[in-house]
């Protein structure tokens, strides 16, 4: 098993209650095998044109690249900010049984 199997997702959410929902969504529907939310972080970002200021939290999800096209869908089809942050970011390596792990969790 390589770390090529294991795609790390995030994204943010502003409640820690919109985070639980879809982080509980995404592994019952096993587009990832587990999703950390982070405490809440402060974010300062620019939006139609204006310096913006709020508060998140950072979503990290652990899925294959075979999922990841169906978990970006899921993400904006749940997602309530006009425009969800979603980034990927391959794993370059990992342990062997936690990949496993990864790719048996999501089927």
């Amino acid at each position: 098993m390589s770390a090529d199997r294991c795609v790390i997702v995030l994204t943010t959410m502003p409640t820690a209650d919109a985070a639980d929902r879809l982080a509980t969504t995404l592994v019952e529907e096993r587009l990832a095998a587990c999703v950390n939310i982070l405490p809440e972080m402060r974010s300062v970002y620019r939006w139609d044109g204006q310096i913006e200021r709020g508060t998140e939290h950072q979503i990290v999800m652990k899925t294959t690249p075979g999922k990841v096209g169906a978990l970006h869908a899921r993400v904006e089809a749940l997602h309530p900010y006009a425009v969800a942050e979603i980034l990927d970011i391959q794993a370059s390596g990992g342990g062997a049984a936690y990949l496993k792990w990864v790719t048996e969790s999501v089927g």
